[in-house]
């Protein structure tokens, strides 16, 4: 029967006729709801993240929370969605399902993570020094039913942020408490299916989520991923002690993205491939145990990762015979501390200090020419020791009774030891870092803060680029890189509310990065670029006119340009100058809800002389869903207008059988997912 439906909701105009009619059923009940009063019961569903009050506590205009109304009721097709949360983020996809996301956030083409950090209930995220790319942040191990809350910061402001936080951070918390068992199964087309049972006994919470997905492509994704979930928690009125455990396991095919040139040419379909034989695998296990109290924390975690990836972005370009195909592997364990207090000196003034400290024991970080997934030639094959040691301090003081000043000093230090395969690219060596940071809030008005921030802030480069002496395809000598690489930020902002109904910030930004240097996956070396500068405003809002009925959106521009070159050639390539995110959300006390999502990506230039742009795309998703008693259902509509646009484009050599040796330049994209419906069925016990 949903694939009945799925064909009737082929036209646009059709589809959002039935968002329209949802809509006014919705506003129906929801009439009828008010008549016999039960605009109470509404307070007690609806809790959303983004109408709680930060006027006096946020020391920023870019910094905020998401409830898990805000996460639970928009539509989410792919896990790495849950970022989009953080107004002005973006996540796209070049790859399978599988692989980590594509970040966009401040006119940052974040890649896998680079310029922006994520944590798990204070577990860090990003993987430093990874085979693929250097901060690789993967989402895909969450389960989004489990999230309560997620803050965000952006900037370098943070002292509890370091590595990978320039343009941003995230920490995702997940429950602690679960009301209520329940099983839900979730079916759609291209024989997605997905089984989520979630439960607490006692004080113990659990979970697992099972998904299998054949995807649109030409090529059956076959996506499998599996999720275990297992946390123990003792709550006082002065302390909290948790415990838990989280397991993540997954193997998927990918199309990867494809040469424009042969999809206009009608040799393959925009949904097709040129090798047959991409995709890869993943796994995590974390077990983490975190106290707390009102004054401080303390956590341990252990980490236990194995990657492996195949891809094939230029085909035939260097191997005429036997094709471009490469593994990357990367197989590490990762242990860590983090210790933070607050010592209030009087009632105006507060001292932080903390400790944090992380260990990469990397076993197997390599790096394969492969034929059809099999290993055929060894390029790098390295063994790295990784361990990083940060302070931090900081002073709060509530100066008057308008003004609040943060001072605050974070200390970085590195170490690294690299054991390669090619005794010229071993080698160890540190690198430290100081970064004082400053955040000024002064209260206007009861309605209207304004804010002034200013900090420093740092990304690692892959240690393998710091010890390297050679390029391993080559055996040219190459320069070393820097292993830190500082950032320095200024924003200035404004945040104005109005009780829980109405809020909007308005921020300018400037951030400086030191260098672009990124550590090239595919050939085993670094490839360095020039300083940079992005600038540029940001405006958020969140509107509830009713109680039913909610409405937010970002908007960011950004100027992004290296510092210190020819204008003609100062573009960075995919940073993306506008993007737009809008959401209408609303819920009835009678169970009823729907949610209509919209997101545009701009244009970007793709090479440094802005000769070629990348099209902007627009996507639109939408949910229903009805809840009565124990029982729920949910429609997701994704893409509803079946847009062809691009999630992702890059402009680079590749080569065909039959083309040139030299390869031919074109640009080579991964298409949004075309139109899909997905049905929900809940049950509580």
């Amino acid at each position: 029967m949903l694939f009945k439906l799925s064909s009737h909701l082929r036209q646009p105009k059709a589809l959002f006729n039935v968002f329209l009619l949802v809509l006014s059923l919705a506003v129906l009940e929801v009439q009828s709801d008010e008549l016999k009063g039960g605009e109470e019961a509404l307070e007690e569903i609806v809790v959303y993240g983004r109408s709680l009050q930060q006027i006096g506590i946020a020391s920023s205009a870019s910094e905020g929370v998401v409830g898990y109304k805000d996460i639970q009721l928009p539509p989410m097709l792919r896990v790495g969605e849950l970022v989009e949360a953080v107004p002005g983020m973006v996540a796209t996809q070049h790859s399978g399902t599988g692989k980590a996301n594509q970040y966009f956030l401040r006119g940052f083409n974040l890649d896998h993570g680079t310029d922006f950090s994520a944590s798990l209930n204070g577990v860090p995220l990003n993987m430093r020094s990874h085979g693929h790319g250097q901060g690789y942040l993967d989402l895909n191990p969450l389960i989004p039913e489990l999230v309560e809350m997620t803050y965000y910061q952006k900037g370098p402001y943070s002292l509890e942020n370091g590595d990978f936080s320039s343009a941003g951070s995230v920490e995702f918390d997940y429950y602690s408490k679960i009301g209520q068992p329940s099983v839900e199964v979730t079916f759609g087309e291209e024989k997605f299916r997905r089984i989520l049972a979630t439960g607490s006994l006692g004080e113990f919470v659990g979970a697992f989520d099972l998904t299998r997905y054949a995807g649109p492509w030409v090529i059956d994704e076959d996506l499998r991923q599996d999720k275990f979930h297992l946390s123990w928690s003792a709550v006082s009125d002065e302390r909290e002690l948790v415990v838990s455990l989280d397991y993540y396991d997954s193997s998927w095919n990918a199309t990867d993205q494809i040469p424009s040139r042969i999809v206009e040419s009608g040799l393959i379909d925009k949904l097709g491939f040129v090798d047959p034989d991409l995709g890869g695998s993943a796994s995590r296990l974390a077990v983490s145990a975190r106290a707390q109290n009102d004054n401080g924390y303390a956590q341990l975690y252990l980490v236990e990762t194995d990657f492996s990836l195949f891809s094939n972005f230029t085909y035939a370009l260097d191997d005429p015979f036997d094709g471009d195909e490469f593994e990357q592997e990367d197989q590490r364990l990762i242990y860590g501390v983090n210790l933070g207090y607050e010592y209030r000196l009087n009632d105006s003034a507060e001292l932080i200090w903390g400790v944090e400290i992380r260990h990469d024991d990397i076993r197997r970080l390599g790096l394969y020419e492969s034929i059809s997934r099999v290993r055929s030639e060894t390029i790098r094959s390295d063994v790295v020791s990784q361990t990083s040691y940060a302070a931090f301090t900081g002073f709060d003081w509530q100066a008057s009774e308008r003004m609040r000043v943060s001072l605050g000093v974070r200390a970085d230090q590195y170490r690294y030891d690299v054991d390669a395969k090619q005794t010229v690219n071993s080698g160890s060596g540190s690198d430290s870092q100081v970064s004082p940071k400053l955040k000024l809030a002064y209260l206007i008005r009861d309605d209207l803060e304004g804010y002034l921030n200013l900090g420093r802030g740092m990304h690692s480069n892959d240690v393998r680029g710091a010890s390297i002496g050679v390029d391993p395809k080559t055996n040219e000598s190459v320069d070393q890189v820097p292993l830190l690489v500082p950032t320095e930020g200024a924003e200035v902002g404004l945040r104005f509310e109005k009780g829980r109904r109405f809020n909007a910030s308005l921020v300018y930004f400037l951030l400086e990065v030191d260098s672009e240097l990124v550590f090239i996956g595919d050939g085993g070396a670094t490839e360095p670029s020039d300083r940079s500068t992005r600038r540029g405003i940001e405006l958020n809002a969140f509107y509830r006119p009713l109680d039913w009925l909610s409405v937010n959106a970002s908007y960011t521009y950004s100027r992004s340009r290296f510092d210190d070159v020819d204008s003609r050639l100062d573009r960075i390539p995919g940073s993306v100058p506008r993007t737009l995110g809008a959401g209408i959300t609303m819920t009835s006390s009678s169970g009823f809800s729907a949610s209509l999502r919209f997101r545009h990506l701009g244009a970007a230039p793709l090479t440094e002389d802005n000769s070629v742009n990348s099209d902007s795309s627009l996507l639109v998703n939408a949910a229903f869903g009805y809840e009565r008693g124990a029982l729920g259902i949910q429609l997701e509509v994704f893409n509803l207008t079946d847009s062809d646009d691009r999630d992702i484009a890059y402009y680079y050599e590749s080569r065909l059988p039959g083309e040139p040796i030299e390869g031919i330049s074109d640009i080579h994209y991964h298409p949004l997912e075309p139109r899909a419906v997905r049905l929900s069925l809940k049950r509580r016990f």
